[in-house]
């Protein structure tokens, strides 16, 4: 209490205590007494200063300089160095830009000490011009002055900047040290720069810098960004020890190299040989299994984590939730999103974005928006997002409303965003407002369309049927059209039973991407609608003789946390007989609600008993079935499938959300469809 504290003691005495206070941690204690003295000397600011900074309390330390300023006392330069280590902890610019001038204003505007500190501050505050004025200033640069700039033009993003003052240090005659080259090396590894990577080696091997840990880390990480894993594991091989940073660099080095076996392998050693793993160990590992491409052990890795008793942070759950995504699992998400709420990362963009994207993949485009709304502040990669999910569930106004949204709110759109918004309009028939968007990219925003844009403005005019509009406008494209443009064109001649343009289409597309089996199947399909049964066979022919097979289509239905997976006319599932029993009982009441069989979408040439039969047993009617068979009580079931989803299906399923009484959401390669009360949120149109 404040009352038992020491009072009117001299100042070296109140010193003497308020530093044992401050080296036994007890900074209340030690704030109680400094506020007890009317004039604290500067040696008394500096070091509670200084100690709520060790202890991990930088805001404090800074508005304690706040009070000093007001006084009006000239600080020296221990203080001003204590201040700028808090701010470098803080990574306060705005402090540390006030910190830099009172350095200049008191004086020391060309002290070594001071200065290097200064250029440490502001790259922790990753603010490179602030670091290049006070370097610039300096009469005498030491090694620390050089380390310093060198590891700010890295922590701003500015690789080449700091390879080019490393290069100059040498020339200037500093030799670095350890700290220095441990600070460079990132810069390799950014850069992919594996020969200056190794010439670094070369000194560190000539100095007999190898035995220091980090710079050994720092080695094996750049020969595993340059993919030259055989150095990376050399290095990693021979060092006398190993922290904890060369052992997540090595495992990085064989996921990067898509040597996943290896890396697994490697982790294992790590954890049965004693070393002391840290989150970043796991976030390695749960990285690197999304790599490549195994979302399943990422969330075994997660549950092996936090049973071990360690907490994801938010790279771990920016770096898990596309494994959810993935697997369609809405029920993983909805997990990592409670740990999100608890944990009060809702101030992380990059988390919330990614939880945003999650729910819009996995079909539940509501707790989409409601993510999104509940985020404190937006980026544009965030705004870009949450219009790509409208804009991949058909809602083009809406898409078009929140970009809106986006420009009155001051956020820039990029790229991103006018494809997701051009999208968005392309799904809704948004034909005129497509183009006043397309035109505004240069004209307002400086951005030059790329091919993805000039694709969506293609498939804009082909969805509503401007088929000739459409072939004109890759006509006269600045650039050369990509497969996007032609496919979005190929597939309306689909719809719009456009045969001539179909072929011109199909042509284009055999020769940029010969080996894309729905190029062949689509024309094939459009000759059968034509009833060209000989083009068909010609195209099928074609096919065979390239060696090109069709993608069988696959539809796919969560249920209790298992994925079941169904093709045409399946009969593996436990509960075949009664979806298939399900699915005539259904028929007989959709027939009664005014249902008729499309058999157009039967591409074989049989009789009409037998394509309404083949119809019954396509993958998404199965999948479909099989959900509502399951639903346990639940109001909704969402269906996955591989390939667009047939117009028959599509009509069907239409007629048995109604009957059924449930909202069923059919995503398709192209778009998500909401199935509710007997119609569909695409209008039918997609």
């Amino acid at each position: 209490m404040l009352s038992k504290l020491p009072t009117n003691l001299p100042p070296h005495l109140n010193l003497k205590i308020i530093k044992k206070f401050t080296y036994n941690g007890d900074l209340g204690r030690a704030r109680q007494l400094f506020d007890t003295i009317s004039e604290p000397d500067l040696l008394s600011w500096t070091v509670l200063i200084d100690a709520y900074t060790k202890h991990g309390f930088p805001k404090e330390a800074i508005k304690l300089y706040a009070e000093f300023h007001k006084r009006n006392v000239q600080p020296d330069k221990l203080l001003l160095l204590s201040v700028a280590k808090a701010c470098s902890a803080s990574m306060d610019i705005n402090k540390a830009k006030k910190i830099h001038e009172d350095s200049i204003k008191f004086g020391f505007g060309s002290d070594l000490l001071l200065g290097n500190a200064l250029i440490d501050m502001y790259g922790k505050c990753r603010y490179s011009e602030g670091a290049i004025k006070v370097f610039a200033c300096l009469r005498v640069k030491d090694v620390i002055s050089w380390t310093s700039i060198a590891s700010c033009y890295v922590n701003c993003g500015l690789p080449r900047e700091a390879l080019r003052s490393f290069r100059e240090m040498g020339l200037r005659g500093v030799r670095p040290n350890s700290i220095t080259l441990s600070s460079i090396l990132p810069a390799c590894s950014e850069l992919k720069d594996l020969s200056s990577g190794r010439e670094i080696h070369g000194f560190v091997v000539r100095n007999g810098l190898g035995d220091n840990v980090f710079v050994s880390s720092a080695l094996v990480n750049m020969y595993a960004s340059c993919l030259s894993i055989t150095q990376a594991q050399l290095v990693f091989e021979n060092m006398s020890q190993r922290d904890i940073v060369s052992w997540n660099a090595i495992i990085t080095a064989y996921f990067l190299n898509r040597e996943c076996e290896k890396a697994l392998c490697l982790f294992h050693r790590m954890r049965t040989g004693g070393a002391k793993l840290n989150r970043a160990s796991w976030n390695a590992v749960i990285g690197g299994c999304m790599q490549n491409n195994r979302p399943r052990e990422a969330q075994e890795m997660l549950a092996q984590m936090q049973d071990l008793g360690f907490k994801p942070n938010q790279i771990t759950i920016t770096t898990l939730l596309p494994a959810c995504t993935t697997l369609e699992s809405l029920r993983g998400g909805k997990e990592i999103h409670g740990y999100v709420f608890r944990h009060w990362f809702f101030d992380d963009v990059t988390a919330t974005t990614a939880l945003v994207l999650m729910y819009a993949k996995c079909g539940n485009l509501e707790l989409a928006h409601s993510v999104f709304n509940m985020m404190p502040r937006r980026d544009a990669i965030a705004w870009s997002t949450m219009i790509f999910a409208n804009s991949m569930h058909g809602n083009g106004e809406e898409a078009l409303s929140l970009f809106h949204r986006m420009l009155n709110s001051g956020i820039k759109p990029n790229a991103m965003t006018f494809t997701g918004v051009l999208s968005g309009c392309s799904h809704s028939r948004l034909v005129d407002e497509a183009f006043s968007i397309f035109h505004s990219m240069s004209r307002d925003h400086l951005i030059e369309p790329d091919a993805e844009h000039y694709s969506c403005m293609v498939d804009v005019l082909s969805r509503a049927g401007c088929l000739e509009e459409a072939y004109e406008f890759i006509q006269k494209m600045p650039i050369e059209p990509k497969p996007g443009a032609w496919g979005a064109m190929l597939g309306a001649c689909r719809v719009y039973k456009n045969v001539d343009l179909g072929r011109l289409a199909a042509k284009r597309l055999f020769e940029i991407e010969p080996n894309n089996p729905g190029n062949y199947v689509l024309l094939s399909n459009i000759f059968v609608s034509a009833k060209l049964w000989g083009e068909a066979s010609e195209t099928r022919k074609l096919m065979r003789d390239r060696g090109i097979t069709k993608i069988p289509g696959c539809s796919w239905v969560q249920v209790r946390n298992k994925v079941h997976t169904f093709v045409v006319g399946d009969k593996r599932n436990d509960q075949s007989d009664k979806i298939y029993r399900f699915l005539d009982e259904l028929g007989e009441k959709m027939r009664l609600a005014g249902y008729m069989p499309n058999t157009e979408f039967v591409l074989q040439d049989v009789d009409q008993e037998e394509k309404e039969d083949l119809l019954c047993n396509h993958s998404e009617k199965l999948a479909v079935a099989f959900g509502i068979l399951n639903l346990n009580g639940g109001s909704s079931i969402r269906v996955f499938k591989n390939l667009r989803i047939c117009g028959d299906c599509h009509n069907a399923i239409k007629f048995i959300a109604k009957i059924v009484g449930v909202q069923i959401i059919v995503r398709d390669s192209l778009r998500f469809h909401h199935f509710k009360d007997g119609i569909c949120s695409c209008q039918d149109f997609w």
